[in-house]
């Protein structure tokens, strides 16, 4: 709307005075004035109004951040105990993080995947040193992550049993994405409503540290079983590194492949750069998204062993996947997270808060539990706690929920102590009035 605005006043100005100045200053006066509506429109949340409102987003409108530090359009501040949803790992306005995507934005945005860039090849390079896997798909978020180890788990069964082996196991509390195929991958009933019906078939979930359920679970008409490493979505469940193991023994065993969902889980947010690790069941393919790329869309899955060979040209494709601005945002993050010590302060601070919430006392408060910076804190009922987020928000924490009842919390990796222990005093005066 405003280059005509620009162009119809510049010219009106400029014959009446014939001066180039005065014309500047009676534009940009006109633009706020034309703005203005607007900016108080965004005061109160604007974006419910034009924006498909499928988020159930608070009456909040968010304007800039500062290490775990977030401001809204009103100035009120906010300590951020949420990140994005684990997505800001490296908080906001991290310096080194501004100038890669700022550097990289100067030389190169995007280029099409009929080529590759210097960057993304430096950053696919980095990271399978790292990770121990022999190849990487990228592509923009966590569905698309999962999408593709859908497909390949799909193809992998067809080339290893043909039609008959395509049944995917997942994990009941389960989460993975929101597309067709990943909302049936979901092991979550409140996430199969009718109006998306027929959802995608042969899929089938096991429940999490249920022993007597791999015994019989799997078979030649398996094809993958995939694990989610923590339950995020699912209320922040913990599984089972033993059980883990097991199950991705018995499915190997019936000769399908073993998946690991790392979209929360990966990156750091539990102390080591892939959650899997501390499981130890050494999945095939990996997938990831969030905090890889410290707020910049990226996702993908990570391949190795039996699952290395099986995409070929055209089987799977992504336009943005890989983009030169996600890698180099990329780079910068998986810089910071190898850095010595740094995935160690990440256990170490998980540790802190969840000892200092349970010191609260609060009788609100069930179960704590989590690993690294991934926490989930039960609420006990009558308290409810979304009715607890929005009073952490008024008092300017931000968090999220869970699961049937809990309280998550995920902040950036980096979060100083000061700032978790500003988050955490706001968040004990809440529970402590429940």
């Amino acid at each position: 709307m405003s280059p005509p605005v620009k162009k119809k006043y510049s010219v009106i100005v400029c014959k009446e005075q014939q001066n180039y100045k005065f014309s500047r200053i009676i534009e940009s006066r006109l633009f706020l004035c034309y703005l203005l509506p607007y900016i108080f429109f965004l005061g109160e949340n604007m974006g419910s109004k034009i924006v498909v409102n499928n988020y159930g987003s608070f009456d909040v409108t968010m304007v800039k951040g500062k290490g775990s530090t977030v401001y809204d359009i009103n100035g009120k501040k906010y300590i951020d105990f949420l990140a994005g949803i684990a997505v800001n790992s490296l908080g906001h306005n991290f310096k080194p993080l501004v100038k890669a995507i700022s550097k990289q934005a100067k030389k190169q945005i995007h280029v099409c995947n009929y080529f590759v860039s210097d960057v993304g090849v430096a950053y696919a390079t980095e990271l399978l040193g790292y990770t121990g896997f022999d190849a990487v798909y990228f592509g923009n978020s966590g569905a698309e992550g999962n999408e593709a180890a859908i497909k390949l788990a799909r193809k992998y069964g067809y080339l290893n049993g043909g039609e008959k082996r395509r049944v995917i196991y997942t994990l009941e509390s389960s989460f993975h994405g929101r597309t067709l195929a990943t909302l049936t991958a979901t092991g979550q009933d409140k996430f199969h409503p009718a109006c998306f019906a027929p959802y995608v078939d042969c899929f089938k979930t096991i429940k999490a540290n249920d022993w007597e359920a791999i015994k019989t679970a799997f078979d030649d008409t398996t094809a993958a079983l995939l694990i989610e490493c923590v339950q995020g979505e699912g209320g922040v469940n913990i599984v089972d590194a033993d059980w883990a193991k097991a199950a991705a023994d018995a499915a190997r065993k019936a000769g399908a492949i073993v998946m690991a969902d790392e979209v929360q889980t990966g990156f750091g947010r539990t102390g080591t750069l892939l959650a899997s690790e501390q499981l130890g069941f050494n999945p095939e393919v990996v997938s990831f998204a969030k905090g890889v790329a410290g707020g910049v869309p990226f996702g993908g899955i990570l391949i190795r062993g039996k699952a290395a060979d099986v995409f070929k040209a055209g089987d799977h494709q992504s336009t943005f996947g890989g983009n030169p601005l996600a890698c180099a945002a990329g780079l910068v993050v998986l810089h910071e997270l190898t850095k010595p010590g740094f995935l160690k302060s990440v256990s170490e601070k998980g540790e802190y808060m969840r000892k200092k919430i349970a010191e609260f006392g609060a009788k609100c408060v069930g179960e704590i539990r989590g690993k690294g910076l991934m926490i989930g804190v039960d609420m006990i009922e009558p308290v409810n706690a979304v009715e607890v987020e929005k009073k952490l928000l008024e008092k300017g924490l931000l968090t999220s929920t869970a699961g049937k009842n809990t309280l998550r919390i995920v902040p950036p990796l980096n979060i100083s102590y000061k700032e978790i222990d500003e988050g955490l005093a706001i968040l004990k005066d809440v529970l402590l009035g429940e």
